[in-house]
């Protein structure tokens, strides 16, 4: 009946609801997600609302576009939260890129929990940093543009505490749904963003249509693209690559353990989507900085961070030649720092296992890390295809930013990966009913017969 349940994910909803401490992780969740949307709603003191809309507006199709999208509106409506998560992001991306060449930071790999704990530590310092500059940049930006009631040395204090201390609050907020709640609260808090935004993108695309703007059987050939593109992001992040490993005989005390068949399995996109969040990260803190400062004056350092923004706009040329090489670099970095094949072959070696036709040791590293390589290669071509078909789709059509691949990457992985967390939840829920019901079994059929003994 359990596997039952967790093989039909709506199945798998409606039994957690029953279940109390599943039930408790999802209404916590819930809460959490409440109060960040509410948060996107409060905005930061003396902001001229109506000025801001109107940057957005003539900003809609460019990367602020795809920062807001990313934020839930809180960037366009400078709420509190209009920085994001965007700070932890990067300062993770930092973090981890000087683990691989700092030896302090290598030597926190290597001790576990204690050393993931001052990791994590230093995530946050340097998450306050990032906070911090990008918000007083974003505070001087708006100040110059005309977008402030009364500025001043004292509302730009005020814009930077104010900003800063909600990205410090949504890391703060992460930690806690990952904790309490079910799946990655960061991630959670991006697909959240993104999902609010669903509804306004579906309007605008009717009302294109209803227009004239957009022809029908346009839209509904777009509709057709997103369901193909969905369907086909949950296919290849449902594939793998396995391995086959024979484990020898081996004896242990008294015991004679026959040999075993196993295998290794290698998913096609085993860094998820962090590559697109890392490389739209790198490309959305300057390209953002240059479209704030490029406002409101007419200084030649103004006239080149107007053509730095058009150069970076979503869909121009450089941009697509950007992120396309930040995200092939960071397929190859992230799944290098997440999985090391000499130690996974050192591993099969202590415990006798070996991969048929492959010497156990250096050749089965070699062996393993050739497949990785190849696997990483065909991941990484798949994320740049799902990421930058939307993205000339959008540019050249007019589509909203919702249907941009990397926004329907980021709701299918994490969705997936949701339903991972909850299913694990309900299968530890059910492991000891399971296990009791086994037991009952096995000793109803070594229990000896009436009369015997």
């Amino acid at each position: 009946m359990a596997n039952a349940v967790l093989s039909n994910p709506a199945a798998t909803l409606a039994e957690a609801g029953r279940t109390g401490e599943i039930r408790t992780r999802l209404l916590f969740l819930l809460g959490a997600l409440v109060v960040y949307r509410i948060g996107t709603f409060i905005q930061v003191p003396g902001i001229d609302q109506q000025q801001v809309l109107r940057f957005f507006t003539d900003q809609s199709n460019s990367i602020l576009g795809v920062v807001n999208s990313f934020s839930g509106g809180a960037l366009q409506r400078m709420s509190i939260f209009a920085m994001g998560v965007m700070p932890y992001i990067s300062a993770s991306i930092i973090i981890q890129m000087l683990g691989m060449v700092v030896p302090t930071l290598m030597e926190y790999r290597k001790e576990g929990e204690a050393g993931r704990r001052k990791t994590t530590q230093l995530t946050r310092y340097c998450t306050v940093g990032l906070a911090v500059f990008q918000s007083f940049g974003a505070a001087i930006a708006l100040q110059n543009g005309g977008m402030v009631l009364n500025g001043g040395v004292q509302w730009l204090l005020v814009a930077t505490v104010t900003m800063t201390t909600g990205t410090m609050f949504l890391m703060w907020l992460g930690e806690q749904i990952t904790e309490r709640g079910v799946g990655n609260g960061i991630s959670m808090i991006i697909l959240s963003g993104i999902v609010a935004g669903l509804p306004g993108a579906l309007s605008r695309t009717f009302e294109s249509v209803s227009n004239g703007e957009m022809q029908p059987m346009f839209a509904i050939a777009l509709v057709a693209i997103v369901l193909g593109v969905t369907g086909f992001c949950v296919f290849v992040e449902r594939a793998q690559r396995r391995i086959a490993v024979h484990y020898a005989k081996r004896q242990v005390g008294r015991r004679l353990y026959a040999g075993q068949s196993s295998h290794l399995p290698f998913k096609l996109n085993m860094s998820g989507v962090i590559p697109p969040i890392f490389a739209s990260s790198l490309l959305l803190f300057p390209a953002t900085m240059a479209s704030f400062f490029a406002t409101g004056s007419d200084t030649k350092m103004s006239l080149v961070l107007q053509r730095v923004q058009a150069a970076l706009n979503y869909g121009q040329p450089l941009h697509l030649v950007l992120y396309a090489g930040l995200i092939l670099g960071f397929t190859f970095f992230y799944t290098a720092l997440v999985f090391n094949a000499r130690e996974t072959a050192d591993n099969l070696k202590k415990s006798g296992a070996f991969i048929p036709g492959i010497r156990p040791g250096q050749q089965t590293g070699e062996y393993i890390d050739k497949v990785l390589t190849r696997l990483t290669l065909w991941g990484a071509a798949y994320i740049m295809a799902v990421c930058l078909l939307p993205e000339v789709l959008v540019s050249s059509q007019g589509v909203p930013f919702q249907f941009g691949g990397t926004s329907l990457l980021i709701v299918v992985v994490v969705v997936m990966d949701f339903m991972a967390q909850l299913q694990a939840h309900m299968m530890s829920h059910h492991y000891p009913g399971l296990m009791k019901k086994a037991n009952l079994l096995g000793s109803g059929r070594n229990a000896p017969a009436a009369g015997e003994r």
